[in-house]
């Protein structure tokens, strides 16, 4: 029993140290969709089949985004080194953007917000 204690930790202490800023892929939703499909009339596969697929569309749809700010980071600042993901990071801080969104988080200074509707 110890051992199997010994080498969760061991598993755990290194996921989390070689984990990355992205989204969760296959495993992570591929295991809260086994979980929902086993609730679900024990349809454990096929959530976590569904998971699957969900998290890998996340994950390049997160990648597809990094690498369209890779992009603009390059017109901007011609000749800078670094790999997209060092890129896309230093869109974000310029941008005060967040990852998985192109806009900026606050309005652009002098743009005022859309005035609500009247009532009638």
């Amino acid at each position: 029993m110890r051992k199997i204690a010994l080498l969760g930790a061991v598993a755990a202490i290194t996921c989390a140290t070689t984990a990355h800023a992205e989204p969760g892929g296959c495993l992570k939703y591929g295991a809260v969709g086994a979980v929902g499909g086993h609730v679900a009339n024990h349809h454990t596969v096929l959530g976590a089949a569904a998971g699957c697929v969900t998290g890998m569309y996340k994950r390049h749809e997160y990648r597809k985004e990094a690498k369209a700010k890779a992009a603009l980071y390059d017109q901007e600042h011609p000749g800078a080194k670094g790999n997209y993901k060092a890129k896309a990071t230093a869109y974000d801080v310029e941008h005060s953007t967040t990852p998985g969104k192109m806009t900026p988080d606050t309005p652009a200074a002098g743009t005022a917000p859309a005035a609500a509707p009247a009532a009638q």
